[in-house]
């Protein structure tokens, strides 16, 4: 009997070292990326058809995410999904490496409309467009009393007074003034930075009740606020579905505005870059790229091909999208958007 149960033990033990070899055999995919930004039934296929494990972590804001990378957390992850402006900072930094371009083989999903906006890698060699989007203008349907303009000057609009906000984001609101007035959204010259902000300061300030970038889907959605500048998604998503086509008219100027483009990059010390490009790939399918603009309803501009795939309805049409302008980093010049948005902000 003893022998026997040797015997077992002996053979249940080696069967475990064996199990736990093979766990150690499989790879581990670490991703960073926004909260919420990836589906999980996404994850799992991926998971299932690369044999792999996949780690999602999460993240707020690109300042949040570059802190924890360069103090110390950058080994720790294999895939980050940054927007523009920290993609360049970061491949200046050296921080990232060359997607595995024979992997890449959905590259010719990205929409050459996308590309051409990407003068920070324009030859996608360490960044592969994950999402491009941008901020616009909700208007309160029933609480608008007279017809309104829609473009930007539209703050200007004395009927919104004491009800409108915008967003606590300089570089989103100084743009949307640089857009209105013709100018680029990340311009370095002085005198269009002083007109932009001139207009924001004498024109649109005085209707405006507060700059808020967290609580006014909810003030939307209460009543209190009838004109908002800021991204569908938070409008909607505070504003019960039955209520959005009576409610709600969301638009983006056909001037455009200042726009976001999140793309997926591999980082420098990553130690399978080949699964992490696999992954980017996988997520560029038409069919799991939908599933993620089905999620959050967005418009299908980043992969044309996923359109056919959707089975939703996007908050507002992906052509809304073609004259927005990424903001790019424009280095030193940043400190004087800031000086003149703290103009702002104490005359407020």
């Amino acid at each position: 009997m003893k022998i026997v149960t040797k015997i077992v033990l002996t053979a249940g033990l080696v069967a475990a070292a064996l199990g736990l070899v093979s766990c150690e055999k499989k790879q581990v995919l670490k991703l960073y990326s926004w909260t919420y930004y990836t589906p999980t039934d996404v994850v799992e296929a991926f998971e299932k058809e690369f044999d792999c494990k996949v780690v999602v972590t999460e993240y707020d804001s690109n300042e949040t995410m570059f802190n924890k990378l360069v103090n110390g957390g950058a080994k720790s992850f294999d895939i980050v999904v940054p927007s523009q402006d920290y993609v360049s900072i970061m491949k200046a930094k050296g921080m990232l490496q060359p997607i595995v371009q024979e992997k890449f083989t959905n590259r010719s999903k990205i929409n050459p409309k996308i590309i051409e906006k990407m003068t920070f890698d324009p030859d996608m060699t360490y960044a592969v467009p994950y999402y491009f989007g941008a901020a616009g203008i909700s208007v309160n349907k029933t609480k608008a009393t007279a017809a309104y303009e829609r473009t930007w000057n539209i703050f200007a609009d004395p009927q919104f007074k004491n009800h409108a906000s915008m967003m606590d984001d300089y570089r989103e609101v100084i743009g949307d003034a640089l857009a209105y007035q013709g100018h680029s959204v990340s311009t370095t010259n002085d005198a269009e930075l002083a007109a932009a902000v001139s207009l924001l300061k004498n024109d649109w300030l005085p209707n405006l009740v507060k700059f808020d970038a967290e609580g006014f889907g909810k003030d939307f959605a209460r009543g209190d606020l009838w004109l908002c500048q800021g991204y569908a998604e938070v409008i909607y998503g505070e504003v019960p579905e039955e209520d959005w086509s009576k409610t709600i008219d969301f638009f983006i100027p056909e001037t455009g505005g200042p726009s976001y483009l999140d793309s997926m990059c591999i980082l420098k010390d990553s130690k399978c870059p080949e699964l992490a490009t696999e992954f980017i790939n996988f997520i560029h399918r038409p069919e799991n790229y939908a599933k993620f603009l089905d999620f959050f309803r967005f418009p299908c501009f980043v992969n044309l091909e996923a359109e056919q795939y959707m089975t939703s309805t996007p908050m507002y049409p992906a052509s809304a999208l073609e004259n927005c302008e990424l903001k790019n980093d424009i280095g030193d010049y940043l400190e004087k958007y800031y000086e003149q948005w703290e103009k702002v902000r104490i005359s407020e």
